[in-house]
């Protein structure tokens, strides 16, 4: 079988087509990974300089009360992944920036795709989009005719009475092909390991990425020389595989996706946030107003410290008030965002199960989770952003309620070294080992999907000769 590679390769390289296609890959493939890493690496850059401006304009912030600080709010920037460079994933279309106040958890901001117009149906110019469109097409068209031509040029009748088996020969050709694929696939994964400033996590990362593409190649490569094998006609080997080739990049993941919608479909947004702002008021169940929630605080505010009025408190009940609205809304936000996290989930996971009928949507979303660009990465940052809102807002209200205002005091007011005090906000992106049981179905698919190929492969028998 050795030999059999060996040979294919040698005539390979005889071709010069084969030959300057190669070396405009390697040259395509190169210049796109060292673009990516230096615009994410500025684009990292950019990010860190607004986050510390931000930082400078809080902590420099002039004596003012504690709730007013809590309504300038401060400024939550997702940390660009260095893979971000290979596959953004959704990050473009998700926005990087979200505001942190009081009373409100706003949305994310400042999406790439609001601001450019170069951003097309298929993304930005990403090492991904190469990885999983252009290189797998490349593959076909030098496995399609693998076979076929050899049966329409009489040779291949010659390499059986030889002792080559059909079947042996067949799966030797789709390895050329596979090795082929492996080394534009490294050498993507080499030039991003030298010069995107690798950590021990990019590592691990970018060896899934491998093994994921990989399988994937196989895939294709092993299809595709089938189909050679099976029908007498390249013409006809190639047709069949480019029509499966676009049912799954193009149709299939629309469709599904769609599907996918419809089954576990997200409540409009003016509707999401009129319930949102009603609950807030009139009570989760309609039965707890804000005018009930408030007396129900002053009464017990007043028995714990034993007074009969506000005034007497030695405390201020506005912050106190302030926290506990705080926290109610921090309810309904846990109600109603946890039902449109968990709903988003159940569209990711049934989107993952179509790899077993598409190996293409298995793929992609092994390279965005890989890459840390999918939507359970940012889900995480949404909920730490929202973790440190609630605590910024938290220690504002207690230093309103307890720094030595009294009630209706709205004139008291602290100075920068009390803010300067209050940490800033801080992303680590997750690690990999974390978040490897959401990727489990995608790497199962692409799985069973080489058993089939191989098995496919290896049911070719020199019988089909004759027919």
């Amino acid at each position: 079988m050795i030999h059999i590679i060996k040979n294919e390769w040698r005539i390979l390289l005889r071709g010069k087509i084969f030959v300057y296609s190669t070396i405009l890959f390697l040259m395509s493939l190169t210049i796109t990974v060292l673009l990516g890493i230096s615009q994410n690496k500025n684009q990292q850059l950019l990010q860190k300089k607004a986050q510390n401006h931000m930082r400078q304009k809080w902590e420099n912030l002039e004596a003012m009360n504690p709730h007013r600080a809590a309504h300038y709010g401060s400024y939550a920037f997702k940390t660009s992944n260095i893979l971000n460079s290979m596959d953004s994933g959704i990050n473009d279309i998700t926005g990087n920036v979200i505001k942190l106040e009081g009373h409100v958890q706003n949305e994310i901001l400042y999406s790439e795709a609001s601001q450019s117009l170069s951003i097309s149906k298929f993304g930005k110019l990403k090492a991904s989009l190469l990885l999983q469109y252009v290189i797998p097409l490349f593959l076909i068209f030098l496995a399609f005719g693998s076979i076929s031509n050899e049966k329409e040029s009489k040779r291949l009748k010659i390499l059986i009475l030889q002792g080559i088996s059909f079947s042996k020969l067949t799966f030797a050709k789709s390895l050329s092909i596979w090795i082929y694929g492996l080394l534009l696939l490294t050498i993507t994964i080499g030039v991003q390991l030298i010069f995107g400033d690798a950590t021990s996590e990019t590592v691990i990362r970018l060896i899934l990425i491998v093994i994921s593409y990989g399988i994937y190649y196989y895939i294709i490569s092993s299809l595709a020389t089938f189909f050679s094998a099976k029908f007498k006609s390249s013409t006809s080997a190639l047709s069949s595989i480019l029509a499966i080739w676009i049912a799954w990049t193009i149709f299939l993941p629309k469709i599904w996706g769609n599907t996918v919608e419809k089954i576990y479909p997200l409540p409009s947004r003016k509707v999401f946030k009129t319930i949102m702002k009603e609950e807030r008021l009139k009570g989760i169940d309609g039965h707890n107003p804000t005018d009930k929630r408030r007396e129900e605080i002053k009464n017990k505010y007043l028995a714990i410290y034993n007074v009969d009025s506000l005034k007497n408190l030695p405390i201020n009940f506005d912050g106190i008030v302030m926290q506990e609205d705080e926290e109610y809304g921090n309810i309904v936000w846990d109600k109603h965002f946890g039902n449109n996290y968990k709903i988003l989930q159940k569209q990711k996971e049934t989107y993952q199960k179509s790899g077993f009928f598409n190996p293409f949507a298995s793929l992609q979303s092994l390279s965005m989770g890989f890459c840390g660009t999918d939507m359970f990465h940012h889900l995480d940052f949404l909920k730490k952003s929202e973790e440190y809102r609630r605590t910024l807002i938290k220690a504002l209200n207690n230093e309103h309620a307890f720094g030595g205002a009294k009630t209706g005091d709205w004139k008291w007011t602290v100075d920068n070294t009390f803010f300067k005090s209050i940490e800033d906000f801080s992303y680590r992106n997750p690690k990999i080992s974390d978040f490897l049981s959401h990727y489990l179905m995608d790497l199962l698919c692409l799985l069973w999907w080489s058993i089939i190929t191989t098995i496919l492969i290896k049911s070719r028998t020199n019988k089909e000769l004759l027919i």
